[in-house]
């Protein structure tokens, strides 16, 4: 039995840990909602069934591009139902599924936590900065 290289079992442990990462369901999820505007989207989406224009007109920092792919990404996951009426012109209302409304309050606790620790947060970044200069 030949014995592995250091390199060699670098190797073997990244892939083993890539494997792993791959069928996280936390690091997947938490890939989704840890987009900058996915929590923005379906704090909006709380108050009802929302057309495009509505969403873009409530969040005015984000790019037509960024809030399209946010809607298909959430609507993808299962987050977020898209429903078209025909009309003219053809009418689009993302809603909340009822995973994107199990969702919701953990998003909620999330950034009651930022809201609150957020002085602390910036306070600790600060020393360190200052420590490492």
């Amino acid at each position: 039995m030949a014995t592995m290289t250091a390199a060699e079992r670098r190797l073997e442990a990244k892939a083993a840990f890539d494997s792993y990462m791959e069928a996280c369901p936390t690091h997947d999820v938490l890939g989704v909602i840890g987009s900058k505007w996915t929590s923005m989207v379906l704090f909006q989406l709380t108050e009802g069934p929302r057309r495009y224009a509505d969403l873009a007109r409530a969040l005015p920092g984000v790019s037509a591009k960024m809030l399209t792919q946010t809607l298909r990404s959430l609507e993808r996951d299962g987050f977020v139902a898209r429903s078209v009426t025909p009309a003219v012109p053809v009418q689009v209302e993302y809603a909340l599924t009822l995973l994107g409304e199990r969702l919701v309050p953990l998003l909620a606790s999330v950034r009651h936590f930022a809201e609150h620790s957020i002085a602390e947060i910036r306070a600790a970044r600060d020393r360190y900065d200052a420590a490492a200069d």
